[in-house]
């Protein structure tokens, strides 16, 4: 693996503190994941993400500052 800042091979420690905070986002991810599958099942809610909006949906209410 390649620091492409630097163009640079990465040491060891590097690697190592990278993959750490990889495994750390990736888990925290899939436990974000998980809680959009849990749900009521009387009232169960739907995610969709895409780069536009659904049909009916104001773009100005999802407008990033």
């Amino acid at each position: 693996m390649r620091n492409e800042r630097h163009d640079e091979r990465l040491s060891d420690e590097e690697l190592e503190l990278f993959l750490q905070h990889l495994h750390r986002f990736a888990n925290h991810d899939l436990d974000l994941f998980a809680l959009m599958l849990v749900g009521d099942p009387e009232y169960p809610a739907y995610v969709s993400f895409s780069r536009t909006p659904d049909a009916g949906v104001d773009p100005s209410a999802y407008r990033r500052p």
